[in-house]
């Protein structure tokens, strides 16, 4: 699908070679037409407001769902303590499925031109679902899954695609750079919420519903001030013809792309569990009270670096040459699990895994953008690939759950031997998937490459 000025838009400078330019049968000239009107400004202070106003949306979204961990451990232990670790966590699951599972419509409302309805209806959903969290009674697990589960992720499933999706709307040439501080805003919100949450919870004059009522009006603040500064720039794109049969066929056969999904699905199926059960861990394995209550913080600080200093060298290096060393990097680190006792190792292991899953988390949307040949599928395939990869958070997390309870005697502990295994075995799947599929691009660009020089002659 060729643009107006007949050449498609380019995701990334690394990406430029990758991406098939379709020119008009009228222009006769050989080379390439003056850059358009709506080529992204690079810069300006619409678009850093917008990176801002972005960095927020995330703070609120994915970086209040990466303080699930600290809700795991208050409800294993007193808020819902008769019911099973396994259960607790469908909780958190649904959260993160929410938020991948509607993106290939919110992606679709997005390139219509709904970016500002898609994200005020995401405010109001997720705001009103905090407060209600905090007027859920003590024991009953139906009120939290309904409010945290279902609300919170149905929120957050809103504003989560949209607010990465606007940086391509003022970037090109720095869009990795842009992108990596709008997704560390998710990794500042995994420090703030945990140790807000820790302290408002263990705090006797505050208890689990006024900290629940502080951290919603934190995430209403962030919210309210996101939407008065985030600006789109592009025009709709309405009555696309990407929805047809030989559009999806198209994207099917793809090898490179089909590939990397299921390298991102079994990769997330076990990538999350750290950030759910991390703090119970620490609890169980001797770490210091003072520090088990920063554990997350700690995690999600390493993440942090790892949103922002990977995508720096991403342009340069290549996508993939940054992407699968933090698959595999993560993998070794959940290994490493086996020797953790004590505060020091598990710190240790806290701060590095949240770098390296930090870089994964990162890259993935510039790496799908890298995989796409027609920049007017973008959206979609964004979609696509969010809504199949959420279904593996929906299970991965309960079924790490399940076995840290099989084979437990009654009053005995729990068992984390087999739920290590499970999570670490999913992350080397997902590598093995992630290098054929890297295979299959570099054949691909061979390919083009080969075309080209053949139609320069």
């Amino acid at each position: 699908m060729a643009n107006s000025q007949g050449t498609n838009t380019t995701l990334s400078e690394n990406s430029r070679s990758d991406l098939v330019e379709k020119h008009d049968d009228s222009e006769a000239a050989p080379r390439p037409p003056p850059v358009s009107d709506t080529s992204p400004p690079d810069g300006g202070l619409t678009a850093w407001l917008t990176v801002a106003g972005a960095w927020m949306v995330q703070f609120s979204t994915f970086g209040y769902l990466n303080a699930f961990g600290v809700y795991q451990d208050y409800y294993t232990r007193t808020f819902l303590s008769h019911v099973s670790p396994s259960n607790i966590s469908w909780i958190g699951s649904v959260q993160l499925f929410l938020m991948y599972a509607p993106a290939v419509l919110v992606g679709s409302a997005f390139d219509a031109g709904y970016f500002h309805h898609v994200q005020t209806a995401g405010s109001l959903v997720l705001v009103l679902a905090i407060f209600l969290l905090a007027l859920v009674q003590p024991g009953e697990y139906y009120q939290v899954f309904l409010a945290q589960g279902l609300g919170v992720g149905l929120g957050v499933g809103l504003l989560f695609l949209p607010s990465l999706s606007i940086v391509a709307h003022h970037f090109r040439r720095r869009r990795a750079l842009a992108t990596g501080l709008v997704v560390s805003g998710a990794a500042a919100g995994g420090i703030v919420h945990p140790i807000l949450l820790n302290r408002l919870f263990a705090d006797p004059r505050m208890g689990f519903a006024n900290g629940v009522r502080v951290s919603g009006g934190v995430v209403a603040g962030m919210l309210v001030l996101a939407n008065c500064v985030m600006r789109t720039r592009l025009p709709p794109k309405r009555g696309g013809t990407v929805f047809t049969r030989d559009g999806m066929a198209r994207i099917a056969r793809d090898g490179a792309y089909m590939w990397s999904i299921a390298g991102a699905f079994c990769t997330n199926l076990g990538l999350f569990v750290p950030f759910f059960y991390l703090q119970l861990f620490a609890v169980d394995h001797a770490v210091a009270p003072a520090i088990t209550t920063y554990i997350l913080a700690i995690l999600n600080a390493g993440s942090t670096l790892g949103r922002i200093l990977p995508m720096a060298l991403a342009d340069k290096l290549g996508v993939y040459n940054m992407l699968l060393p933090a698959i595999l990097a993560s993998a070794m680190l959940v290994f490493a699990l086996f020797g953790a006792a004590g505060t020091a190792p598990v710190v240790v292991i806290a701060a590095l895994f949240g770098f390296s899953s930090g870089t994964y988390v990162s890259l993935i949307p510039m790496l799908l953008g890298t995989l796409c040949m027609d920049i007017s599928e973008l959206g979609l395939r964004m979609g696509l690939a969010f809504s199949l990869v959420g279904t593996s958070m929906l299970v991965g997390t309960p079924v790490f759950g399940a076995l840290l309870d099989a084979g437990a005697a009654p009053g005995s502990g729990r068992v984390w031997w087999r739920a290590i295994v499970f999570a670490g075995v999913c992350i080397m799947a997902g590598f093995a998937c992630m290098a054929v599929s890297r295979t299959l691009f570099a054949r691909r660009r061979e390919k083009l490459g080969e075309a080209r020089r053949a139609g320069a002659v």
